[in-house]
């Protein structure tokens, strides 16, 4: 009998010359040859794996997966979403929030890990909830093979195992999201920041989906195969498909696979059974897999048509809400990956010092490219492209192809000498002469795969912003005796990068320069005007205060609250605030630097000087900043879900379009039978953080919601986009922006008004009996004005009576309208309902023209009332109600009988 060792051993000298691995940390190195040790309970169950000699053991040439981290567990902010059943790394940077869980690992790290990726650090592309399967319920796991075949069929998990020959391909999945941040850094996409680590490789084991489509038999004219995954989604279950051929094609590879790394898959990567495509997006390699449908056309499911494309880069966001055609275009569609690298080392802000007395420094990094194409390439230059310097390429992948015939690896075949196409990253690395990098201003790394196709140079924009793969950038800072590095971006919300300095110092990032200044542009370009600067202290106020001090003031009685770490006494503005002593209150004995600096006015800043009370010290300034825990959990479920003084996250699980700008936006509440917390007539705050800058956004809504619902808030938002003209709503952008499964944070209630019932309300504190309301609004005004209305019309014995008038451009801005017809319903003898168009159509029958001070004095009258039993509400844009306001004054009402939301 042949002996394999020796066969090995004259292989070996070969092997070690082809592959040059990068950094490892030496707890990884000396386990990288070892199977994991963390596998579930799911192997002693699968008897085939325990009797046969499948398992490579050390002395493997071909890479093995470093051991995942044993101590890993359900994260704290995973507790309250509905993955709270999945365990998961920390060191993943989450990019959309905490759920839906969309993930990458620090760049560095995911380096390091080597060739293959354990679990631990694989980044994760999830559209909503992780199916739970349970461990005993694996085997019995069913998926069909269905539509244009002859032999449909039905499988368990364990009747694939035991009657289809198994396999084990190393595969590197790739986001087709990777870098896109420097996409949206350029201009916002509808997709959130994937930086550069949305790319990972594992050993996948399975069958090839062609052994099963053959057993299938497709009918004559069957093209595409469909998968659908078991993730139920706000439009559907998750879909895509890919081309017949490919899936019949051996060289494709494609597996239907549950396992990764000779473990049972881990619930975010498809738990118990996924498909896993080589060379193509991941995008197409659907998790929780159940159905594979044979059909004659591309999938129609939502997320194959408006998910993975590459618009047209003249296409904005905003045009391609109304181009249904165009999303179903499938020259659009992405499938092969395109040719990508990244630098690596050195890392984002790494430090070269001169005292390190190095000569050269390795420069290095990944590339992958699609389709089965080997990346033959890798150039890197110091002169943005005038030279080029050719780099050494490893390919870890070809060492699987030196394995024995016959050689089996976590039960699946390891066959692969055969197979010329290439399904792995590889990776670049080259030594450069530290005075040329002294000498230099960046570092830029281009790829070229088999094909000839090489990275562009340039970024090719889209609205998905997919498909990111200009030269990768790394800047070099020479400061004095140190060179630091800058890489174009970090992911998610994380600050820093050359690409955001640039972009905040007014740099043109589509210039075709990265950004910079073309010679003599400077003397051509005034300067930039300096942001003015608001004095918010009085300069004679000398006293230091502590925190105990502080939270003796955080109650309704002389609230004090901190800005930029000055303390302000807010008792003098109590009646005065615009938004109601409420929002003073929500604010004592808090930091309050980031909701006021985003939502008041320059003219509101310089008032604080008149309220300074002191300066907070540097330990209560810590204690402040570390003391406030966001959405804090509760020992007992809140039966309330606004808190004054904490933000708390709700989760979007819906957008409703209502008009061409206006949407509905549902949030889940903590638990289903939680109430928002919201009186009638008063708002909510709502806070987002800008994509870029991390600054936080933040607005006041009324939600449509009753009082009394549970476990929902609807909150009907107007979006005002971009124009030529204009610049949009950065909130209402940001918010239309945001995937379904995005939490949102929550904080309130706040404003003055409050409506009690049968016309009783309170005006900052004050009660008031109204006998009539006069409500006065135009588009989104029309959702405080809603509330209060609903409340008065659905008690049958509240005598209060009303009038609404309703403004808009055209017909289709009206909104609530079917709502509130409804509401006129058997109220005609206490309600008035008009609605007056500015630019009506021919068939409009209601009134027409703007708010004038004809139609007030006709509608409403002159403010004759002594006791003020009437009382006037406002709410729309600011034009509308400076010029509403104007007339009513004019016709003698009274500023206490007027109220602005």
């Amino acid at each position: 009998m042949e002996e394999p060792r020796p066969a090995l051993a004259l292989r070996r000298p070969f092997t070690e010359q082809l592959v040059r691995y990068p950094p490892s940390p030496p707890i990884t190195e000396t386990s990288s040859r070892r199977e994991s040790r963390t596998s579930s309970d799911f192997e002693s169950q699968m008897p085939l794996y325990e009797d046969d000699k499948s398992r490579a053991d050390d002395t493997s040439t071909y890479p093995l997966p470093p051991r995942s981290k044993p101590d890993n567990k359900v994260l704290p902010e995973d507790s309250k979403t509905p993955d709270h059943h999945v365990v998961r790394d920390p060191r993943l940077i989450r990019l959309t929030g905490v759920h839906p869980y969309n993930v990458e690992a620090p760049l560095s790290e995911l380096y390091n890990e080597g060739f293959l990726t354990t679990k631990d650090l694989h980044y994760v592309r999830n559209h909503g909830q992780v199916p739970r399967v349970e461990d005993a319920d694996v085997l019995d796991w069913e998926f069909t093979i269905e539509g244009m075949v002859d032999n449909p069929i039905k499988l368990t998990l364990a009747q694939l195992l035991e009657d289809y020959e198994q396999v084990t391909y190393p595969i590197t999945l790739v986001c087709a999201g990777n870098r896109r941040k420097e996409q949206n850094l350029v201009r916002k996409t509808k997709g959130f920041s994937w930086g550069a680590a949305g790319v990972s490789t594992a050993l996948w084991t399975g069958v090839v989906i062609g052994d099963l489509l053959r057993a299938a038999r497709p009918k004559r004219g069957a093209k595409y195969v469909c998968f659908e995954g078991a993730d139920k989604l706000p439009n559907g279950y998750y879909g895509t498909s890919v081309k017949l051929n490919w899936a019949l094609d051996p060289n494709r590879g494609i597996l239907v696979a549950h396992r990764m790394n000779g473990e049972v898959l881990p619930p975010d990567h498809g738990k118990p059974l996924r498909v896993v495509v080589p060379g193509q997006i991941g995008g197409r390699s659907v998790k929780w897999l159940r159905r594979i449908i044979v059909t004659a056309e591309p999938s129609d499911n939502w997320y194959h048509i408006y998910d993975n494309r590459v618009l047209p880069t003249m296409i904005t966001p905003e045009m391609s809400a109304d181009m249904s055609s165009t999303w179903k275009d499938e020259r659009y569609a992405i499938y092969d990956l395109n040719t990508n690298s990244a630098t690596c080392s050195p890392a984002h802000d790494e430090r070269l010092s001169s005292a390190q007395c190095l000569e050269s420094y390795p420069v290095r990094g990944y590339a992958y490219a699609g389709g089965g194409k080997r990346v033959t390439r890798v150039e890197v230059t110091l002169d943005k492209g005038k030279t080029w310097m050719l780099a050494n390429i490893s390919y870890p992948e070809d060492e699987y192809r030196l394995a024995p015939e016959g050689e089996e690896l976590y039960g699946g075949r390891l066959d692969m000498s055969w197979r010329e196409s290439c399904f792995c990253w590889c990776f670049w690395d080259i030594q450069i002469p530290v005075s040329n990098l002294q000498a230099a201003d960046d570092i830029l790394v281009r790829a070229m795969d088999e094909s000839m196709m090489v990275q562009p140079r340039d970024m090719y924009w889209s609205v998905l912003g997919m498909m990111n793969n200009p030269w990768y950038r790394v800047v070099i800072h020479n400061e004095g005796h140190t060179l630091r590095f800058e890489h174009p971006t970090q992911p998610a919300l994380i600050p820093g990068g050359w690409m955001e300095r640039v972009k905040k110092t007014g740099g043109n990032l589509a210039n075709g320069y990265w950004g910079e200044k073309l010679s003599g542009e400077e003397q051509e370009t005034a300067p930039e005007e300096p942001a003015k600067e608001i004095c918010m202290v009085n300069n004679e106020v000398n006293r230091t205060i502590t925190i105990q001090e502080l939270k003796k003031h955080d109650g309704e009685v002389e609230p004090w609250f901190v800005v930029n770490g000055q303390v302000y006494d807010g008792t003098k503005f109590l009646e005065g605030h615009p938004g109601g002593a409420a929002s003073i209150f929500g604010a004592a004995g808090q930091d309050a630097s980031e909701e006021f600096l985003a939502i008041h006015s320059e003219n509101a800043k310089a008032m604080l000087v008149d309220y300074h009370v002191g300066t907070l010290d540097e330990a209560s300034r810590a204690l402040l900043a570390n003391g406030e825990v966001e959405g804090a959990q509760d020992l007992e479920p809140r039966l309330t879900f606004l808190q004054p003084k904490v933000w708390t996250k709700a989760i979007l699980s819906a957008k409703k379009k209502v008009s061409d700008d206006t949407k509905v936006f549902t949030f889940n509440l903590e638990h289903a039978e939680q109430t928002s917390g919201l009186p009638v007539g008063q708002h909510l705050m709502m806070r987002l953080r800008d994509p870029v800058t991390r600054e936080a956004i933040i607005r006041s809504y009324t939600p449509l919601s009753e009082t009394t619902e549970k476990g929902k808030l609807h909150v009907l938002v107007k979006i005002y986009y971009d124009t030529a003209e204009r610049k949009g709503g950065k909130m209402t952008q940001a918010l239309d922006a945001i995937p379904v499964g995005h939490f949102v944070d929550f904080k309130g209630p706040v404003g003055k008004f409050e409506y009690l019932g049968r016309g009783l309300c309170t005006i900052s504190g004050h009660q008031r009996k109204v006998r009539r309301f006069v409500m006065i609004c135009g588009g989104s005004g029309i959702t405080p004005i809603f509330q209060v209305l609903r409340a008065v019309l659905t008690d049958r014995d509240d005598r209060t009576s009303c009038l609404i008038i309703d403004g808009n451009r055209v017909e289709e801005d009206i909104l609530c309208r079917q709502e509130l017809d409804g509401m006129m319903t058997d109220n005609a003898h206490r309600c008035r309902l008009l609605y007056t168009l500015s630019k009506p159509s021919p068939s409009w029958t209601g009134l027409r023209g703007r708010m004038n001070a004809e139609l007030l004095k006709k509608e409403i009258g002159p403010g004759k009332t002594e006791k003020g039993e009437d009382l006037v509400l406002i709410c729309g844009p600011e034009a509308l109600e400076k010029n509403v306001h104007s007339i009513l004054k004019a016709l003698s009402w009274k500023d206490e009988d007027i109220l602005f939301f």
